[in-house]
């Protein structure tokens, strides 16, 4: 028996370990791709969703009417987002304004539609709605309408509902104020459905 025994690996088993390393990484990349893709979905959806919260209990708290307002990079409302206003007033053109200030728009809280998660979401409100108005007792005051967030400037991913692999989610809003996610792909049925 050799008292000297060899330690660690050969040049050969070092080989085969990178190898297979190689192979199960390359296996990954995908999934991990489809995830961070959801993954910033579900993020900018839950942004849409605390913001719509937050102003309807403003509305309560306050006794008084609140706005969410999907506004552009211009702070002009549009349906297409990226960016929301929570504010007392209509927000157009006043977003540089300070939300704690008390001139108009009175906002409440702005959230940059980069901020959320990712410039290339593409929120998209149903039927063209850009402002969400709820009452002193949480209702909502202008058409109920859907949120819908996805996966915008990325050729070729579509949303699974459509046939597609990118998980898209949509955020609704009811006549009586609730506001609830949900998955477009999953049946009504589902808890998760829409």
């Amino acid at each position: 028996m050799n008292s000297h025994a060899r330690r660690g690996f050969t040049l050969i088993e070092l080989l085969v370990g990178i190898v297979l390393l190689s192979i199960l990484m390359a296996l990954a990349v995908p999934n991990f791709s489809e995830w961070i893709r959801n993954s910033k979905i579900r993020t900018t959806a839950e942004s849409i969703q605390n913001g719509l919260q937050l102003a309807r209990a403003e509305a309560v708290r306050r006794n008084t009417v609140v706005r969410f307002q999907l506004v552009n990079g211009a702070c002009q409302m549009n349906e297409n987002g990226p960016s929301w206003f929570v504010s007392l007033d209509e927000v157009t053109g006043e977003c540089t304004i300070d939300p704690e200030e008390v001139a108009a728009p009175r906002g409440i809280q702005f959230r940059s539609g980069a901020e959320a998660a990712d410039a290339k979401m593409q929120i998209l409100s149903a039927g063209g709605v850009s402002s969400y108005v709820f009452n002193s007792v949480g209702r909502l005051v202008s058409t109920p309408s859907a949120i819908n967030v996805t996966n915008g400037d990325i050729p070729g991913l579509t949303c699974k509902s459509a046939g597609g692999g990118v998980r898209c989610l949509r955020v609704v809003v009811s006549a009586g104020g609730q506001i609830r996610m949900c998955d477009p792909a999953l049946p009504s049925s589902d808890t998760q459905g829409c």
